[in-house]
């Protein structure tokens, strides 16, 4: 059983949803990134996705882009985010996913990406770009490994390959919020909450829900549904401000917002021992 596996058959057992932020890597720098991990974790935070800076992101709005470009600029390595991981995750007690493209997957080597992102620590891999008609040798890998791949579902994906999707993904299934790329937005799609209700009816892998989710008045609207959900550009934009500003209030500042998140998405204020 996967670490992801073992931290939803908990939640579930407790009525519980998870919070995932997502921060990408190296921005705007690996010592940071540490901290912002530390942070979220000691917040409560039941998972982080933890974006890899790629030149060509897939379905990334300009608020990511611009850290993965920061990112890059820096030269940052892959061998420098899991080496960074490795000292940080036997401390973390939280599960750290990458949204990693499978261009960069493929070049590492399948084996060898997901061999290295276990013993740094991380417990699957979200591969925005590997349709799941090609998805065979690295869910093989995955399952042998123990290593969850998470897929994505659209609100366009056609609901017999919604379920084709589901079958092939470990750990949870990432329900893509909205059409389009990510990014903050005001207004949810009203449909969104009965698409999720019938995927639930199709699989029992836990279904997170992700893109456009900035508000802790969107996790209230999702938490009914969702098994968890995940917030991205929210995160990101006040992470870049740590450049300008001092990094420690940028980190009480990120940690205030996911507490806030954390409130909305269960009321009762039960919190996860989650502190590295």
């Amino acid at each position: 059983m996967s670490a992801i596996d073992r931290l939803f058959q908990e939640l579930r057992s407790q009525g519980r949803k998870a919070l995932m932020p997502f921060i990408t890597a190296g921005d705007p720098d690996l010592a940071f990134t540490a901290d912002v991990l530390r942070e979220l974790a000691g917040r409560g935070c039941q998972m982080c996705e933890l974006g890899i800076p790629y030149s060509d992101p897939i379905a990334d709005g300009p608020i990511i882009q611009a850290s993965y470009t920061r990112a890059l600029g820096k030269h940052l390595k892959l061998a420098s985010i899991f080496e960074t991981l490795g000292r940080l995750a036997p401390r973390l007690r939280m599960p750290v996913v990458s949204m990693v493209s499978y261009a960069i997957v493929y070049r590492h080597g399948p084996e060898a990406y997901v061999r290295e992102a276990q013993a740094a620590g991380l417990a699957g891999a979200i591969v925005p770009d590997l349709p799941v008609d090609e998805s065979d040798e690295l869910a093989g890998i995955c399952r042998r490994e123990d290593f969850s791949l998470i897929q994505l579902v659209t609100p366009t994906t056609p609901r017999e390959r919604a379920v084709q999707i589901a079958r092939a993904s470990s750990g949870f299934l990432y329900y893509v919020s909205v059409t389009g790329i990510t990014g903050e937005r005001r207004e949810l799609p009203p449909e969104l909450l009965d698409n999720v209700a019938w995927l639930k009816t199709q699989t029992d892998l836990p279904i997170c829900i992700g893109f456009g989710i900035s508000q802790p008045e969107h996790v209230r609207l999702l938490a009914p549904v969702a098994d968890g959900v995940i917030v991205g550009s929210a995160f990101v934009r006040r992470l870049a401000e740590a450049d300008t500003r001092p990094r420690q209030t940028v980190l009480q500042e990120v940690g205030d917002f996911a507490a806030e998140l954390l409130a909305a998405l269960d009321p009762s204020g039960r919190k996860t021992d989650s502190k590295s």
